[in-house]
Parts: C-alpha cells; sequence; structure tokens
C-alpha cells in the first residue's frame, strides 16, 4: 500500500496537468491511468490527432489551388498509409513527452483501471492506495444515439473515424458540431463525397449565429453538403451500403440517404463507470456528470472532479484550467477559473473561434450592447495568401466593455486569443482599437472590428 498527498484518476490533459501542478507545489503525487498510453482522450483520439489529420489534409487539398499562384502541380498522389503513420507519431512522441514530465516533476505513474472503494483509497487491480485527496479526471467518450451501433467498421466514432484505411465513397456524418465538421472537412479533402446530417436549422450549436452561417457558406465551397432539420431515426445494413432514414424536423416526412460508412459525431458524454461513485453517495446530476462545488469538491469529503466529467465545457484547455485551479486551492493558494473567458476553436479551414457571449444570448438576456464587425476580404494579408472568408465580429456594452468575440476565418484560433486576453485583463473596445497592430496581418481585423464597433472603422 502506498500513501499519497494526492492520487489523481485519469492522465488526460486535465489529469496530468493537475497531477505535475500539485508536484510543484510540493505534494507527493501520482496519477492513475488504465489506458496504454498517456494523454487522455485529446492526446489519443481526439484533439492532437484530428489535429494533425486536418495539417496533412488541408496540404493536399492546397495542391489544387496553386495554380491561382502561378505554380503547376502534376503527379502529385496521396498515400494515406504514411498520412496515418505521421499522425501517430506525432500521438507517441507527446505521450512520451507526458511520461518525461511525469518523472522530471516526481509524479508516480500507476498503470491499470482505478475504483475507490472508500473516501481516502484508490484501488488498481488489487493494489490499494491511499491518499488525503482523489481527483477524478476521467474525461469524456463519444455519446451514442439509441438504436444506432457502433461497430467501428461501417457506423464509427470519432476514434473510427481518426484511423480509417481507405476514404469513403460516401461519407454521413451525423450532427454537425466541431468533431463532426473537423472529421468530415478531413475525409472530404481526401477524396470522399460528405454530406453532415443536423437536428437543428443550423451548423455549430452555441456558436454566434452570424459566425456559425458564415462557417457553413466557407464548407459548402469546400465540398460539404448539408442536410438540416433532420433526426436519424435508423440504420440499415444492405450489402456494402448503409441505408439511413431520416426524418425532416416538424414536417412529418421521411427521407432516404446511402453512405459507405457513417460517423457518429452527436457530441460526448462524461465517463464515470466502474469508479463506484455510487456506492460511495457522490452526486450525479441527471446527464451523468459529477456535481462539483466552487473549489470542486464532490458531495464526499475528500474526492474532487475535474473536467469533462463535471458541468461546463467540454474542453481539453478548460480541464487543465480546473486542474490547476483545483490543486492550487488543495495546497492552501488561491485558485480560479473564469469560463467566461475559456475560448472555443473549430480547426475546418476557415477556422472558427468564440470567446464570451453570443449575440444570440445578448438578446435573450436583455442586455445592451454594440456590435463591431470586419470582413477579411478587406484586409490585405488575407487577400496576399487567399484567406478571404470570414469576418471578426465583437460584442460589447456601449460603454466599451468586451461582452463576446467571434471570428471565422484562417488562424481564428491563434487570433482569439488578444481578445481573450482583452476580456480577462478588462481592456475595452477602444483599448484594443488604439493598440498598433503589424501591418500587413491577419491581426489588424481584430482592430478594424472594435474600431467598428465605435463607428470609427477605417478600412471596412
Amino acid at each position: 500500500m502506498s500513501a499519497y498527498d494526492l492520487i489523481v484518476i485519469g492522465a488526460g490533459p486535465g489529469g496530468y496537468v493537475a497531477a505535475i501542478r500539485a508536484a510543484q507545489l510540493g505534494l507527493n503525487v501520482a496519477c492513475v491511468e488504465g489506458r496504454g498510453s498517456l494523454g487522455g482522450t485529446c492526446l489519443n483520439v481526439g484533439c492532437i490527432p484530428s489535429k494533425a489529420l486536418l495539417t496533412s489534409s488541408g496540404k493536399y487539398a492546397e495542391l489544387s489551388h496553386l495554380a491561382a499562384h502561378g505554380i503547376a502541380v502534376e503527379g502529385a498522389t496521396l498515400d494515406l498509409g504514411a498520412l496515418m503513420a505521421r499522425k501517430d507519431k506525432i500521438v507517441g512522441d507527446l505521450t512520451k513527452g507526458i511520461a518525461f514530465l511525469f518523472k522530471k516533476n516526481g509524479v508516480d505513474h500507476i498503470e491499470g483501471w482505478a475504483s475507490i472503494p472508500a473516501p481516502g483509497q484508490v484501488q488498481v487491480g488489487e493494489d490499494i492506495h491511499t491518499a488525503k485527496s482523489i481527483l477524478i479526471a476521467t474525461g469524456s467518450e463519444p455519446a451514442a444515439l439509441p438504436g444506432v451501433e457502433i461497430d467501428e467498421v461501417d457506423v464509427l466514432s470519432s476514434t473510427g473515424a481518426l484511423a480509417l484505411d481507405a476514404a469513403p465513397e460516401h461519407l454521413v456524418v451525423i450532427g454537425a458540431g466541431v468533431i463532426g465538421l473537423e472529421l468530415g472537412q478531413v475525409w472530404s479533402r481526401l477524396g470522399s463525397k460528405v454530406t453532415v446530417v443536423e437536428y437543428l436549422d443550423r451548423i455549430l450549436p452555441g456558436i454566434d449565429g452570424e459566425i456559425a452561417k458564415l462557417s457553413q457558406r466557407a464548407l459548402s465551397k469546400r465540398g460539404l453538403k448539408f442536410q438540416l432539420g433532420r433526426a436519424l431515426k435508423t440504420i440499415e445494413k444492405r450489402g456494402n451500403t448503409l441505408s439511413l432514414t431520416l426524418d425532416r424536423v416538424g414536417k412529418d416526412k421521411e427521407e432516404q440517404i446511402e453512405a459507405d460508412k457513417v460517423l457518429v459525431a452527436i457530441g460526448r458524454r462524461p465517463v464515470t463507470r466502474g469508479l463506484g461513485l455510487e456506492k460511495l453517495g457522490v452526486s450525479i446530476s441527471a446527464r451523468g456528470f459529477i456535481e462539483v462545488d466552487e473549489r470542486f469538491s464532490t458531495s464526499v469529503p475528500g474526492i474532487f472532479a475535474i473536467g469533462d466529467c463535471v458541468p461546463g465545457p467540454m474542453l481539453a484547455h478548460k480541464a487543465e484550467e480546473d486542474g490547476v485551479a483545483c490543486v492550487e486551492m488543495l495546497a492552501g493558494e488561491l485558485g480560479h477559473v473564469d469560463y467566461n473567458t475559456v475560448p472555443g476553436v473549430v480547426y475546418t479551414d476557415p477556422e472558427v473561434a468564440s470567446v464570451g457571449q453570443t449575440e444570440e444570448a445578448l438578446k435573450e438576456a436583455g442586455t445592451d450592447y454594440i456590435t463591431g464587425k470586419f470582413a477579411f476580404m478587406a484586409n490585405s494579408r488575407a487577400r496576399s495568401t487567399g484567406e478571404t472568408d470570414g469576418a471578426v465580429k465583437v460584442l460589447a456594452s456601449p460603454e466599451g466593455k468586451i461582452l463576446g468575440a467571434h471570428i471565422c476565418g484562417a488562424h481564428g484560433g491563434d487570433l482569439i486569443a488578444e481578445l481573450v486576453l482583452a476580456m480577462t485583463k478588462g481592456a475595452t473596445v477602444e483599448d484594443v482599437a488604439r493598440t498598433c497592430h503589424a501591418h500587413p496581418a491577419l491581426g489588424e481585423a481584430i482592430k478594424e472590428a472594435c474600431l467598428d464597433a465605435l463607428s470609427r472603422a477605417i478600412h471596412a
């Protein structure tokens, strides 16, 4: 039996970051992980491999557009095996990097699946380890549709869609959220016909509606087909073909669509099974999330939870912030996460990035606001690179406090950082508008959007 100050269950982004930060603060820490490699869903079958495939497929797709630059490319071929091998190497290198960080910071890595037989105890296999505090960071997994079996052969989750050995002739994606659009674009670039089916009448639920429309327009130009306002009823296998029955939402009408593969990407659900939480009396919501207070404490003293298995955005960087704040408070320091300034990014082409309130949310709350917009079509750097789709949109109070910011455009995930920092530090649209930006640069669009909110746009 080993005794620790803290045992972290789960080595995803929230878990491993929490473990390392706790060790830096002087705690004796162990991290338990049953997956064969560290890094959780994000690193193994989520954020990292999907971005590797988006990058590789993007380079392949770019070949067809180089003629406009006066560059002729002939005889280009796609080696899907090499593309996948590159993705796997990136994942492998990064998981080894976490193991190195554990060793560097003195975090014990306990391999195996954990359960909590009693407060202060973590069981892994036949071994029981004790801890003053236990932190659950078990993450999430793909959500399933009732009556639809995901076999990772014909009907795929995001995990299966990251490991196909050939591009399907027709891939149908169920769900027009982040995962569906990113993986849909990967396979569209690699030669598949891709149809995205969404229950709602729009893509990217939760994203500012105007920005989501810009994204849909751009993705349609790049080959994705959308079937909105449709609910999947059944999937039947007929020979080598999958037959999907769709309901037209609110119209009492059925449609049929055929596919070679189906990707179910309707969201994610927390992973808490096998921990023994019900027996311990840990409160869990009707949606399966562990309920915690502002210090990440569960209803059982000494047991804490963070990341995807607690309410809030299911984002790796949010889980990391949760983990740091939680262990800092455990060590007697101040810890805090401002969830209003946690950005979200969709790494399609063009990217979609968002922070703070959407315009729809402000309207629903009856909040007075001003709006500033600037299209990348009017940005000189975007013109020179040919990446002119999309715009920057800033929402602020009449006094200039930034309430939300939304970007559809190239490198939006990087550009949003300026507006996140502005919101975090209380900078106003006037402050950002008076910040000197390099020229020519995409970041000038942020300055112009803030100027537009003040009715002083120069280039709009």
